[in-house]
């Protein structure tokens, strides 16, 4: 599995012929090598394409798989795209590449510090000159956190886990002796409210959205609670429109109690004035044979909201929504 850009230029109708920038390959002995766990028993480099560098033999070349990319366009116009690398979701390591050209060339990866992973599925957000990448992992529980990268100062800072609130899992709601155990929730977005505060939504094993909140601008939370929202143990992602309210794509489908995910259909928007209150306004997406999933949404320059997701898992799906379906 590896990581491809794809482009559509300003007034095209179509995308550009993707691009390969990130690929997962590793040569055998090199500090990355090590970073990435890749020793001479992990998979051959030729079982997948290849980024082409300079004094690299495919004899002592290595790879693991590519997770998860994230792009977010730095004040300076730069585009940096994380990505995860691993065999599984346990073996992540996070790393980054950098575009100046608008995502046409991409630079070498960089290795993120050691325990950061990047924001795990959705958008960073720029707050007081910091970036603010919500994250998680999914190891002894889901968790929640932060990792904050420092414009000026160019440093990481790590924010979690956040604690939350005891819930019984979705799975477990028709076992009589089930016992409540801290919301298990990830993927986190980010809402910007106008009073300075931040909030997230996220994915849990629950059947609702978690929350949390911070006063700080993300250096400190509030307890993970659920919302009203339905989930079904699936991703989800947020925007904060400049008007003041805030968007959601999400499946519009609350897991069935005894079981541990549900469908993902319908594929859903929701808008809130509060980000606690959530009404239902368009669907984009409804079949009961198939499903849709992964979204990922922003508000353009222009206004118009852009959303990709996956659409039947055969291809990616690509909407714009004008702010007059929002009413």
């Amino acid at each position: 599995v590896c990581i491809w850009v794809s482009r559509k230029p300003k007034g095209k109708s179509t995308w550009e012929q993707p691009i390969l920038a990130g690929d997962g390959v590793f040569r055998l002995g090199t500090r990355d090598a090590t970073i990435a766990g890749i020793n001479d028993s992990t998979t051959l480099a030729t079982a997948g394409p290849i980024i082409p560098r300079k004094g690299w033999d495919t004899a002592d070349l290595r790879r693991k798989a590519c997770w998860n990319p994230v792009l977010f366009q730095m004040p300076d116009g730069e585009i940096w795209l994380f990505y995860k690398i691993g065999l599984r979701v346990s073996d992540w390591t996070g790393w980054v590449v950098k575009s100046r050209d608008g995502g046409k060339t991409w630079s070498e990866r960089e290795p993120l510090p050691e325990g950061f992973l990047g924001p795990i599925k959705n958008k960073p957000e720029l707050v007081n000159n910091r970036v603010i990448c919500p994250s998680s992992t999914e190891v002894g529980g889901w968790k929640i956190h932060f990792e904050i990268y420092d414009l000026a100062t160019k440093e990481w800072k790590y924010v979690g886990p956040i604690p939350a609130e005891d819930a019984i899992l979705s799975k477990d709601l028709l076992t009589a002796d089930a016992k409540p155990r801290p919301i298990d929730c990830i993927q986190p977005s980010i809402l910007k409210h106008k009073d300075g505060r931040l909030q997230v939504l996220c994915r849990s094993r629950n059947q609702k959205l978690a929350t949390s909140f911070s006063s700080d601008g993300g250096d400190t939370w509030s307890t993970v609670t659920l919302t009203d929202v339905p989930n079904n143990q699936s991703g989800t992602d947020a925007v904060t429109l400049r008007d003041g309210r805030h968007v959601l794509i999400y499946n519009n489908f609350q897991t069935i109690a005894g079981e541990n995910k549900g469908v993902r259909t319908p594929l859903s928007i929701a808008v809130s004035d509060d980000g606690i209150h959530w009404r239902h306004v368009l669907t984009l997406e409804d079949s009961p044979i198939n499903q849709y999933s992964y979204p990922a949404i922003i508000q353009g320059k222009g206004g118009t909201l852009h959303c990709v997701y996956t659409w039947r898992r055969q291809k990616v799906a690509y909407k714009r929504i004008d702010l007059k379906h929002l009413k």
